[in-house]
């Protein structure tokens, strides 16, 4: 169910203008409970924006950053461009479906966790990187993985 006054509160921050679909769809997929844009919300946005729903879906669908699909508490990218397959990518994707017993493109059985693939995140000089949330860590190891799942663990 669309919360109207969030919803509202949101469209109103960037005037209703569809300009800013992109930041506006950011913005509501952060307060969503499930981590994700519902079809009930791209239509609610579209009709607020006076766009079309196929528009809001076309950026959803584009951007890595946002989902049409519900998503786990924290939404882990691992950015698998050419310099950070070079720089142990494999090794990293590995430690992560290891410690969280899933695969690219899943999600946690308690909700916690999403594990993505994703292009560049402009880190290229720490790769290999990943991306949780708004933070980006690069120069990764086994232990530092561990380290930081045990801290996003603690954040429940």
């Amino acid at each position: 169910m669309v919360d109207q006054v969030v919803m509202d509160g949101i469209l109103g921050a960037y005037h209703y203008d569809a300009v800013n679909l992109l930041q506006i769809l950011l913005k509501v997929q952060s307060v969503e409970s499930e981590n994700y844009i519902s079809e009930e919300v791209a239509s609610y946005v579209a009709d607020r924006l006076g766009i079309s729903l196929s528009r809001v879906y076309e950026v959803v669908t584009y951007f890595a950053a946002l989902s049409h699909k519900p998503q786990g508490k924290h939404v882990i990218q691992i950015c698998n461009t050419t310099v950070c397959k070079l720089n142990g990518f494999n090794e990293v994707l590995g430690w992560f479906r290891e410690a969280l017993n899933i695969n690219a493109g899943e999600t946690t059985s308690d909700g916690l966790f999403t594990l993505k693939l994703t292009p560049c995140i402009g880190a290229c000089d720490i790769s290999p990187a990943i991306k949780i949330g708004h933070k980006v860590y690069g120069n990764l190891n086994q232990e530092k993985v561990g380290s930081i799942l045990s801290e996003l663990r603690g954040t429940m």
